[in-house]
């Protein structure tokens, strides 16, 4: 499957499992408490992205002071991105997914996952394996 394709099915599925869970569990709590959960998690969310954030940008400053290449919180600031739009979307499911984006060592996993295996193909980098029978050393040559 193409890529647009599983974005399009997402698109289209997620809602329905959103509304459907919100239905389930408005009728085992109530309507009220329901509204208030989800509100009660946005407002936690845009606690956490404010939080996560500012972190991320000042990791981000630190690594460009020590004159280091800050990797990883170029990955993990559209991820904290992603996280916080999707704690603004109501709903249980993006909820989750949201504060998975905003937990620091969640985030900290998935930009690792980004950063050696999706990233580093997309720009061109293919891990390859070293054959057994290459000797590694320096050469000089005599004349």
């Amino acid at each position: 499957m193409k890529i647009f394709q599983i974005v399009f099915l997402v698109v289209l599925v997620v809602p329905f499992l959103e509304i459907y869970l919100l239905l389930q569990v408005g009728g085992l709590i109530g309507v009220v408490p329901t509204i208030f959960l989800v509100v009660l998690t946005a407002v936690m969310g845009t606690a956490l992205l404010r939080q996560q954030g500012l972190a991320t940008w000042q990791r981000f400053q630190q690594s460009m002071a020590q004159g280091t290449i800050p990797a990883y919180e170029i990955i993990e600031g559209p991820i904290i991105l992603v996280g916080g739009a999707l704690l603004l979307t109501p709903g249980f499911i993006t909820d989750l997914l949201g504060f998975a984006c905003l937990v620091p060592s969640l985030r900290r996993r998935i930009a690792q996952y980004l950063l050696e295996n999706h990233l580093l193909q997309a720009a061109g980098f293919q891990r390859t394996a070293k054959p057994k029978d290459v000797l590694e050393g320096k050469f000089r040559r005599d004349e």
